[in-house]
């Protein structure tokens, strides 16, 4: 038995001790190796909800973090759900992601979205990245470029999701049921040619705008004056000519 084990075997049966419960920070992808282990965690040590960190689920992103892929979360939800059920017990895992990564495309942030509707998951929190000391994807943000290998002028470029417009489109992709969050979907992907994710579909991501919906762009639009600059070039009536 490993030394996992034995350790949280003994916990359980420390005087005074009723009960241990593990609520998130398991490494799934490690845990995986020793399904005994997830096993004795469903069977004693969850209280419902366990949360797991897959981040992503796109490759181009994933490989930034050094995070595994989707196999390791599949593999791990699968030894959970079963243990789980064999203890009797209705239990379920709480994934967490985050949007804007360095690494991340507008199509990997979609079919991260994707994922999710496949799965009815529906995120209430989300989280977009933000630079932070001592981290490499921080010298990713700010540089471009992948300090995990060697840096050339051969190097990689790390696709960087800056400014405000890209990073609430991801954002909002981890929320895709919003309402609220439909109309820049929806122009992202028109912009991406992937106008066949708007509708009523199963496959579809969001759904097409509505009547009304439609009624309110164009109004917006009818209100919308140009704005001049120094650039604007101004037409000239007969009152402004001189002479």
């Amino acid at each position: 038995m490993s030394r996992r084990l034995i350790s949280i075997a003994r916990a359980r049966e420390l005087k005074g001790i009723k009960k241990i419960l593990i609520a998130s920070g398991v490494r799934y992808d490690i845990a995986v190796e020793d399904p005994r282990y997830i096993k004795e965690l469903a069977t004693h040590h969850v209280g419902g909800y366990l949360k797991i960190a897959p981040e992503h689920t796109e490759e181009g992103p994933l490989s930034k973090m050094m995070k595994p892929g989707m196999g390791s979360y599949d593999r791990f939800k699968e030894l959970f759900d079963t243990y789980s059920k064999q203890a009797g017990k209705e239990q379920y895992l709480i994934p967490y992601f985050i949007s804007a990564h360095p690494g991340t495309r507008d199509e990997d942030m979609v079919n991260l979205a994707l994922w999710l509707k496949q799965r009815r998951f529906r995120l209430d929190q989300v989280q977009n990245f933000y630079p932070s000391p001592l981290a490499n994807s921080t010298t990713m943000y700010y540089t471009g470029k992948n300090p995990l290998g060697k840096i050339s002028y051969k190097s990689e470029d790390v696709v960087i999701p800056k400014g405000d417009k890209q990073r609430r489109l991801h954002k909002a992709l981890l929320r895709y049921h919003d309402p609220a969050n439909w109309p820049l979907i929806r122009q992202a992907l028109e912009t991406m040619g992937k106008k066949h994710l708007i509708g009523s579909r199963r496959e579809c991501l969001v759904p097409a705008p509505t009547i009304d919906e439609m009624r309110e762009a164009r109004r917006l639009n009818r209100n919308t004056r140009p704005a001049l600059t120094k650039h604007t070039p101004v037409a000239h009536t007969a009152s402004d000519s001189c002479g």
